[in-house]
């Protein structure tokens, strides 16, 4: 299982009817509207990589979507011992 985590930008005035058609799309973990450069932070989950990339592919190629910055966080099965606030922790 691989996770992403995409920054999306869309166009101004059409960030709810983005989240609505992203919330029912295959893959799509989470959706958080956030303020600032980006509108939306989405988390994808897929079962590999070629279908993360797919994935993503489409939700670039959305209508209204300006443009999306993806991050890969990894294969879940590599990262089920870590909890990220403890690994992070000082």
């Amino acid at each position: 299982m691989v996770i992403g985590i995409t920054m999306v930008k869309v166009v101004p005035g059409q960030e709810k009817a983005i989240s609505c058609s992203l919330k029912g799309r295959e893959g799509i973990m989470d959706i958080y509207h956030i303020f600032g450069e980006y509108d939306f932070f989405v988390i994808l989950q897929a079962e590999g990589l070629n279908r993360l990339n797919l994935l993503l592919a489409d939700l670039q190629n959305a209508h209204d979507v300006i443009a999306a910055r993806t991050v890969l966080v990894g294969y879940d099965d590599q990262m089920q011992h870590l909890n990220p606030v403890k690994a992070l922790a000082c």
